[in-house]
């Protein structure tokens, strides 16, 4: 590594390694953009990496519990509306992150060959994909609202109080798209800290926002459940246009100018081949969560409310830990680009035993604490039922946070590698062919409702950790080419 006193600035003289909090703080502040992750300490580069990627995700943890916290003061109806269109809002989560997959695997992998030019043309040319396709998405969300509540169970009432509510985030979905794939290009290029400080802008934005079109504070309108969807489509607006900026500007890990924005059929034709394979990958995982979903919504509101408590507490623990992921992933792309595979493979088992012991620990506060947690969101206008529910999913889920750990560590480096079509072949086989008819086959064949769906998501999430480090080992993501 050439100039490594200006590469790690925060190293010492003689090349010692910086102690953990002086580490962290460059971590967060941001790592010298010289710094090269293929080189020196696989833990340091770790915490580099993951350190402002978890606390980026943390932030997005405590939106999500902080949305639904208000939110649950309206009564069920409003709970259920959230869960319902966040179901639906899956189509456009499965759009972005496919293409952040390819955005970040390409990235990484031309950052690691030291071709700075190639990996901010593959980020143009991503942005500008993902904005073609989420403008169509969003046309067709504001059209027909009201009938995709309809098709996804709800009940007359939730359909009349959360029309708006669905219009408005699958009209603005744009937002969450560009957020989710310049933040990718930042991971991938190893500028983890600009996506960090995107992200905290934005849901910082949305959490004060929230609340005061809820309810009508001050001089805000009053606007219901509806409120929190404009919330959030300002905050992560303007999230996704100063992370945009960021890209222009000089001295950065990566930067744009307009002849990246050319379209290149070849580097098109690339990246849609690996983010359509990602794409689907993801589609098959939240396509199942929409079928869980539906199962659950046929034993009411009151169950559709408590599972969606229930995930979004799950959530708040789980994000992080795909912070950590996502590092890994970033890592396992550079050292390939760097023809490095030994330290790709290092770093993943690495990667995955940090966060099964954060996500161990998590895991075992909220099976022992999960009455008092759901609490917070239920003390309200939810309802003794809602809080039953949302107790049995959080304690049924959190039982496998263990093997979740290795699991998302294991599944973002396979694509980080570029190998997007060996999880997709294992989300098929563990979502569609394992985990729905379980779900279905304990709600309603074995007459255990809700709880039988909580228990399939457990056992599968289990399965594919167990699926996923089979494949891993036996290392034929090694020899993909991006």
């Amino acid at each position: 590594m050439p100039d490594s006193t200006e590469a790690v600035p925060s190293a010492p003289e003689g090349g010692a390694e910086p102690g953990l909090f002086a580490a962290v703080r460059e971590a967060i502040r941001g790592a010298h953009p010289k710094y090269d992750y293929t080189e020196g300490s696989i833990g340091r580069a770790i915490l580099l990496l993951s350190v402002p990627m978890v606390l980026e995700m943390l932030m997005e943890s405590v939106f999500v519990v902080v949305d639904v916290f208000f939110v649950g003061r309206l009564g069920k109806e409003a709970v259920a509306t959230v869960g319902l269109t966040e179901s639906m809002m899956t189509l456009v989560y499965t759009l972005a992150i496919g293409l952040s997959i390819g955005a970040t695997a390409m990235v990484a992998r031309r950052t690691g060959e030291h071709d700075p030019e190639g990996a901010a043309h593959a980020a143009a040319q991503t942005i500008v994909l993902g904005l073609g396709v989420s403008l169509v998405i969003g046309a067709a969300g504001i059209a027909f609202a009201p009938h995709l509540l309809a098709l996804m169970g709800a009940e007359t009432s939730v359909i009349e109080s959360g029309t708006g509510f669905t219009r408005v985030m699958l009209g603005a979905n744009a937002s969450v798209v560009m957020l989710f794939l310049i933040n990718a290009v930042f991971r991938g290029a190893g500028d983890a800290a600009v996506a960090m400080r995107v992200l905290w802008m934005a849901n910082a934005i949305n959490i004060l926002l929230g609340p005061c079109l809820i309810f009508g504070l001050g001089p805000f309108p009053e606007l219901g459940v509806t409120g929190a969807a404009v919330a959030t489509s300002i905050g992560r607006g303007a999230g996704a246009l100063y992370a945009f900026s960021k890209l222009w500007r000089e001295g950065g890990r990566i930067r744009l100018a307009r002849r990246h924005f050319r379209v290149d059929a070849a580097v098109m034709a690339r990246l849609a081949r690996l983010s359509s394979t990602a794409t689907f990958q993801v589609f098959v995982g939240m396509a199942s969560w929409v079928v869980l979903t539906r199962i659950v919504a046929g034993f009411g509101s009151a169950a559709v409310a408590g599972n969606i408590i229930g995930m979004r507490v799950i959530m708040f623990a789980l994000l992080p830990s795909w912070g950590m992921s996502n590092a890994a992933a970033t890592l396992v792309g550079q050292s390939l680009g760097a023809g490095k595979p030994e330290r790709a493979e290092a770093a993943v088992w690495r990667a995955g035993f940090y966060n099964m012991c954060f996500l161990g620990a998590v895991g075992l506060l909220f099976i022992v604490f999960a009455d008092p947690i759901v609490g917070v969101f239920t003390q309200a206008a939810a309802g003794p039922e809602v809080h039953r529910y949302g107790v049995d999913c959080l304690r049924i889920v959190s039982a496998g946070f263990l093997f979740y750990a290795y699991g998302m560590v294991i599944t973002q480096s396979f694509n980080g590698a570029g190998d997007t079509r060996t999880p997709t072949i294992i989300n098929v086989f563990v979502f569609w062919l394992w985990e729905i008819p379980l779900a279905y086959l304990l709600a309603f064949g074995l007459g255990m409702g809700p709880h039988g769906v909580f228990i399939a998501a457990a056992v599968a999430f289990s399965t594919l950790a167990v699926v996923s480090a089979y494949f891993f080992r036996r290392g034929h993501w090694k020899t993909k080419r991006v």
